[in-house]
């Protein structure tokens, strides 16, 4: 059976279409528009544009299906939250991803939530449906879902569902695989908003006819419950065992790794996902891609890269940090940058930072040794960091192990992979 992966991202929506052997036969992207934001911390968006454009994808997949059935997964932003009514259609638009107004209730959350619930952030869905619950009202709301879900929902004509990969910030417990009680006491009467919540792949039945049809798609394609777009981007790296760390260079520098059993350490940022059998580890720095722009466009970038002797240390000690504050893999929100001295020469300047956020790198995997994950043996790399083979070189000395980029980090991939997996047509490890 052929699988299709549906990625909503923060700047755009994503599918891949996968053959029933595994390879890629399709790819197209949408891009989204900018949300709606103020100095207050609003980010919003109309849900309703996401499932327009998905049609739109889904419909230009069926032209290359041709009558074929598909499983299809779907991943998008993590924490984003919508209020639905009881026919599933959203009653406001969608709390995005980094909407921080939510400051108010983390102190709430603090006195109910225990440390190492993923919940003490503005950000956290918990938050955000606590903050609208006291300031908008939930009048008319009759569930409360994540981006993917609710896309997957609009695919099955049922909003009854949710991925304990998403739900792990609105206080899903992964390790006791259910609502916490502190949650339901929280919420009161509120509390009957929560969906059900399921592994990431779970099957969770065909497509609805109607969609089917106004799709030109196969009635007998069937839905597996998503994940977030992170874990679609691991998925999407192949790896599978718990001796590779992947590692992100976006914007900022994240890392993962599997593990056999959970690390927690909130106030780092710290989270276990609870994954096919498995623990998705991972912590994310401030520290990365950002630090990076504020000096150099990519001309620039690839031009003094060329100029690099990476086995060679610059003898430069940077904290490559965008602005001041650091949370992982130390938490410190009054630390500071540190970019000088700058040297005349600009490829010596950029290789102290390439070096810098390589060390954070290297002790963010130490970080996470130290909490119980076990000791990584090699690197792989996703994002457009991955791209410099200089920068690969820096990291592998300053590491102490082999780096490599992946073959593979589109998360819709990665989706369309948890599809396999959810399907039975791919092993998860």
């Amino acid at each position: 059976m052929h699988a299709i992966g549906i990625d909503l991202g923060t700047s755009g929506i994503r599918v891949a279409l996968l053959a029933p052997d595994g390879s890629r036969l399709h790819t197209a992207q949408r891009a989204l528009p900018e949300s709606e934001s103020d100095a207050e911390g609003r980010a919003e968006q109309d849900p309703m544009v996401w499932w327009r454009l998905v049609r739109e994808l889904l419909r230009e997949v069926a032209e290359q299906l041709n009558g074929a059935p598909a499983v299809i997964a779907v991943d998008g932003t993590s924490a984003t939250l919508l209020r639905l009514d009881a026919s599933g259609r959203p009653t406001h638009p969608a709390l995005m991803y980094n909407d921080a107004r939510a400051t108010d209730t983390t102190t709430i959350l603090a006195g109910v939530a225990p440390a190492g619930a993923a919940v003490h952030s503005p950000s956290s869905s918990a938050a955000k449906l606590l903050w609208l619950r006291r300031h908008e009202g939930l009048s008319g709301v009759r569930r409360v879902l994540h981006q993917a879900d609710w896309i997957a929902g609009r695919l099955r004509g049922r909003f009854d569902v949710m991925d304990e990969n998403n739900a792990l910030k609105l206080g899903y417990d992964a390790l006791q695989q259910s609502w916490p009680e502190w949650l339901a006491d929280v919420l009161g009467p509120d509390a009957g908003l929560l969906p059900d919540v399921v592994p990431a792949g779970t099957p969770l039945g065909p497509i609805a006819p109607e969609v089917a049809e106004s799709l030109h798609l196969d009635p007998r394609c069937r839905v597996v419950a998503g994940t977030t777009d992170s874990i679609a981007g691991f998925l999407a790296s192949g790896v599978g065992d718990t001796a590779t760390g992947v590692t992100s260079l976006g914007s900022t520098l994240v890392i993962k790794q599997l593990a056999p059993q959970p690390v927690y350490a909130p106030e780092m940022g710290v989270y276990s996902h609870h994954l096919r059998g498995q623990w998705l580890v991972g912590g994310a720095s401030n520290s990365g891609g950002a630090v990076l722009r504020k000096y150099f466009d990519d001309a620039t970038l690839e031009h003094l890269s060329a100029e690099l002797d990476p086995e060679t240390d610059s003898g430069l000690d940077y904290v490559p940090l965008p602005r001041t504050g650091e949370r992982f893999p130390v938490n410190d929100p009054a630390l500071d940058p540190r970019l000088t001295p700058r040297p005349e020469d600009d490829a010596r300047f950029l290789q102290g930072i390439l070096e810098g956020i390589a060390r954070v790198e290297r002790d963010g995997y130490r970080c996470l040794t130290e909490l119980g994950a076990p000791r990584v043996e090699r690197i792989v790399t996703l994002g457009g960091g991955a791209r410099n083979t200089v920068w690969n070189r820096i990291r592998s000395r300053i590491l102490g192990l082999p780096v490599t980029s992946a073959d593979n980090d589109d998360a819709a991939a990665g989706a369309a992979r948890l599809a396999r997996i959810g399907a039975g047509l791919e092993d998860a490890s």
